[in-house]
């Protein structure tokens, strides 16, 4: 069977890790953060990354925020690529700056190693659930050689192009996500301050065509329940949306939604929310929008 290693056991790594533990494919993991070694699925496998992991894993998987994270687990004397594996494969789930993931795939090819850079979309709960969707870039035979792998964690995984384009989608789909919850809030706020019921607007937009992700899922289950548990962070919404505005901008793309919002989370940033779930900028929004 296919060895997997998992670098990266944050919200999204932990249910990826689980997932492939279940299926039988985890063979290493590791994440510097305090306690991870306790998760169950660390129990009896490596924990180490760069040579112990490199040794005896087919596939990497990096569940990490960008691509400078990867390449301190790529590079130095004791690094992923100082290991001979001819064949691994390398899997980059980050969301990253195409050209550096360029740049780490053409690296990684000199050592012998495929590597696939798969945005993913699904949340936190969609990689316990293993219902993630993954956007690939890369090379069609490598996703087939590990695609029983990312069946484990993902129950759509498409190619859409060449080394980068996993990626640079991905850019792009946060651009829209991002902004669409934005201007959401918008909306809602103002239909609050009209004296509307926020649920029943919400029931109106999932019934219309103001539905989206962000009203049928996030709004309900996150935001007029209560819970503000969406576990993804304001800074990770800012990073993000940061990269995409800074790829228009190379690329000559007019993009000014896109750099509204980005503009938007820096300022949640300077408010101190960095570290706060997104959901928790809707009571806040008056406070955003309106800077005293």
């Amino acid at each position: 069977m296919t060895s997997v290693g998992v670098v990266g056991l944050g919200q999204m790594g932990r249910g990826i890790a689980a997932n492939l533990s279940r299926a039988g494919f985890l063979r290493a993991v590791f994440d510097p953060a305090p306690g991870a070694r306790e998760l169950p699925f660390c129990r009896g496998i490596v924990f180490a990354a760069g040579r112990e992991m490199a040794a005896g894993c087919d596939v990497i998987v990096f569940v990490v925020p960008t691509s400078r994270e990867i390449a301190a687990t790529l590079d130095g004397p004791d690094g992923i690529l100082s290991v001979d594996h001819p064949g691994q494969v390398l899997v980059d789930l980050t969301t990253s700056d195409p050209e550096r993931t360029r740049e780490l795939a053409a690296r990684a090819a000199v050592a012998g190693r495929a590597y696939l850079d798969c945005g993913m979309t699904g949340g936190a709960a969609g990689a316990d659930a293993g219902t993630l969707t993954l956007m690939v870039g890369g090379e069609a035979a490598v996703l087939e050689q590990v695609r029983p792998v990312l069946a484990v964690i993902a129950k759509t995984v498409a190619l859409v192009g060449p080394r980068g384009a996993g990626h640079t989608l991905k850019l792009i789909h946060n651009m829209i996500v991002h902004t669409n919850f934005l201007v959401l809030g918008e909306g809602c706020r103002m239909a609050e301050k009209a004296g509307l019921d926020l649920s029943a607007v919400i029931d109106v937009f999932n019934a219309g065509n103001a539905r989206s992700f962000i009203s049928e899922k996030r709004f309900p289950n996150h935001i007029l329940s209560g819970r503000f548990d969406g576990r993804s962070t304001v800074s990770n919404l800012a990073k993000d949306l940061g990269m995409a505005a800074a790829y228009a901008d190379r690329h000559g793309e007019p993009a000014p939604y896109t750099h509204l919002t980005a503009d938007l989370l820096k300022r949640a940033i300077d408010l101190g929310w960095a570290g706060d779930d997104f959901t928790t900028i809707y009571p806040r929004l008056a406070e955003l929008l309106e800077p005293k």
